[in-house]
């Protein structure tokens, strides 16, 4: 092979490298945000898949149920605060958890939750937490419906929680997994909700549709939804004053 041949190799080599350099890059699709403004400043809301959220308010950054098999956290930033709502492997994940810990990181979880994380604060319905100017409120998440086996909900009443953020007077309501139960459904002054919708787990349209109607979310997204058919809750919900907005939250 002479001298020629090898810097042909080696310049098509040195481009092949380049070129897959730019392709992983571009693969890293950030998840879609949206903005909300408050009085505290502007709040992204981060739509990671699945169960997981991420708050952002003036560079404090809040997780909510983070795993990692729903989306990709490799260029995300760390936590300042997360919030688990229960203890189902779709919404804690320990090893993911101990990733976006830094110094500092504070976790909010349900009672049994804290038995995979020892070292996190449990909260239960009806608690109340003030971190950073934010208010985070508890509230109960729980099968009234669909059942594992007769008499053995997939939540039962009492295990997981919701939760309520109040930043900059707005009002963010993450369900967690949950149907449209009494406690949901007097609910008051939510400007976004995130509902659950997808089955045998959670919510049918029509369920999430009827909680919706009762507390009037000002802004309604669909979450968790996995195979569900989204449209649907958008023709409940039409001429209903809520604004049901549809993102990649399977």
């Amino acid at each position: 092979m002479n001298n020629c041949t090898l810097a042909l190799l080696k310049k098509a080599f040195l481009a092949f490298i380049f070129t897959a350099m730019i392709i992983t890059g571009f693969s890293q699709v950030p998840p879609e945000f949206d903005k909300i403004v408050t009085s505290a400043g502007v709040v992204e809301m981060h739509f990671i898949g699945h169960g997981s959220l991420m708050f952002k308010v003036n560079g404090f950054v809040i997780y909510i149920d983070p795993v990692r098999s729903s989306g990709n956290y490799d260029f995300l930033p760390k936590a300042d605060l997360i919030l688990v709502t229960h203890e189902h492997g779709d919404h804690l994940d320990a090893k993911l958890i101990e990733d976006l810990k830094k110094p500092g990181t504070l976790l909010f979880c349900n009672q049994n939750s804290t038995s995979k994380i020892p070292w996190a604060m449990a909260m239960k319905a009806d608690d109340r937490q003030e971190i950073n100017n934010i208010i985070i409120e508890a509230v109960p998440a729980y099968n009234l419906v669909h059942e594992s086996t007769p008499g053995h909900p997939f939540h039962p009443k009492g295990v997981g929680i919701g939760y309520i953020l109040t930043i900059g007077g707005k009002r963010f309501y993450i369900a967690g997994d949950t149907e449209n139960t009494p406690e949901m459904k007097s609910l008051r002054n939510i400007d976004v909700a995130f509902l659950p919708m997808n089955l045998p787990y959670t919510m049918t349209p029509e369920m999430v549709a009827d909680a919706a109607i009762a507390f009037k979310p000002k802004i309604l997204y669909p979450y968790h939804f996995g195979e569900t058919d989204t449209s649907e809750i958008t023709k409940l919900l039409k001429d209903s004053g809520i604004e049901v907005r549809i993102r990649s939250l399977k």
